[in-house]
């Protein structure tokens, strides 16, 4: 079993930025790949960014260039640096881990605010 715990959410000002952090413990050594995914009201959850556990990176083409994830392996942490943020960014962010039997933790979501 694996634990994720998010924490950075908030709000911020259009043109603002933010730092979401997403902690993961448990069966760790097992990680496949880590990412963000979000949900606005009314809408389907979307992938943000992901990080494999060799680094390579996807994102939504909507963050490109703004948004930016990383991975720091000793913490078995992933960050999502969120620059440039628009009101349409505004969502529950949701942190998720797949392991390397197929199985999906996802964190408790945290809500980001971003005001016009």
């Amino acid at each position: 079993q694996v634990q994720l715990v998010e924490s950075g959410g908030g709000l911020v000002q259009a043109g603002g930025s933010l730092r979401l952090s997403c902690a993961a413990s448990g069966n760790t050594f097992s990680i496949k790949s880590m990412g963000w995914h979000r949900q606005a009201p009314g809408t389907e959850r979307e992938l943000v960014a992901a990080i494999s556990s060799g680094g390579s990176t996807n994102y939504a083409d909507s963050v490109k260039g703004r948004f930016t994830i990383s991975r720091e392996n000793a913490k078995n942490t992933v960050y999502l640096q969120m620059n440039s943020l628009k009101p349409e960014d505004t969502a529950v962010y949701y942190c998720k881990l797949d392991d390397l039997w197929y199985r999906t933790y996802w964190g408790q979501g945290t809500q980001v605010t971003v005001s016009s």
